[in-house]
């Protein structure tokens, strides 16, 4: 890695470090000052900084290690329409319900998107959704939304980028090609062509009872642990073929 992006992982080692140390803080205050709930902020709070994490992590692959030009990458979460399918319509019985919706056809789209859509020179080529922590329920939702986006954008490469993992197998332990685990392979079977890429950034399975916002069971953001993700960002701008 070149010495700029160890840098700006550092610099993204010490936000995390800092944002997880006062997370309690804050959250004790917006639970006395506004009433909201604890477990809320805290998970509101989580989430928001695995997002940010991974969309530094993308521009330092693309303006840093890859050294292109800013310019050519876009980044957003705007929802796109999954239109209806019109083999579904064809199998209802109802005819009244079936010529509703065909008369109202355009209005049948669901709106999806996952935490960040990577755009370069406005083609969508990476598809990252962002988590606190995944668990198998969890990600069966995740393989359909992106199962549902791979239908609008065929060539979508998949990411699951999380701090910590619930998932079992080996994905909190090893850091390159982690084997995974049974239930969440199992699961992924049934999304062939989906291939999805699991980057875990905080060593240990993820426990319930010892959260990372607590300094007795705060977990470290090592440099080699954003290396594999940038590595991962970077391999999949290559799969694209991207100049």
């Amino acid at each position: 890695m070149k010495p700029q992006t160890r840098r700006r992982l550092n610099d993204l080692i010490e936000t995390y470090q800092r944002t997880t140390e006062v997370m309690e803080h804050g959250a004790a205050k917006a639970v006395k000052e506004d009433g909201r709930a604890y477990g809320g902020f805290i998970r509101a709070t989580k989430g928001k900084l695995q997002e940010f994490i991974s969309n530094d992590l993308v521009q330092v692959a693309w303006n840093v290690e890859l050294a292109k030009d800013p310019k050519r990458l876009s980044i957003n979460s705007d929802k796109i329409r999954i239109p209806i399918k019109p083999e579904y319509i064809q199998t209802i019985r109802n005819r009244a319900i079936k010529d509703y919706i065909l008369t109202n056809i355009p209005r049948y789209y669901y709106g999806l998107s996952v935490d960040k859509h990577v755009f370069i020179d406005g083609k969508m080529l990476l598809g990252i959704e962002c988590k606190a922590y995944t668990e198998n329920a969890m990600l069966k939702r995740i393989l359909v939304d992106f199962h549902l986006l791979k239908t609008k954008v065929p060539n979508l490469l998949c990411y699951l980028f999380q701090l910590e993992s619930q998932l079992g197998g080996d994905y909190s332990s090893e850091i390159n090609n982690p084997k995974g685990s049974y239930p969440t392979h199992t699961l992924m079977s049934y999304f062939p062509g989906l291939d999805l890429r699991v980057i875990t950034l905080l060593p240990g399975e993820r426990k319930v009872d010892q959260p990372i916002n607590k300094a007795k069971h705060f977990k470290a953001l090592t440099i080699d642990r954003l290396e594999v993700a940038v590595e991962s960002i970077i391999e999949g701008f290559c799969e694209c073929k991207v100049a």
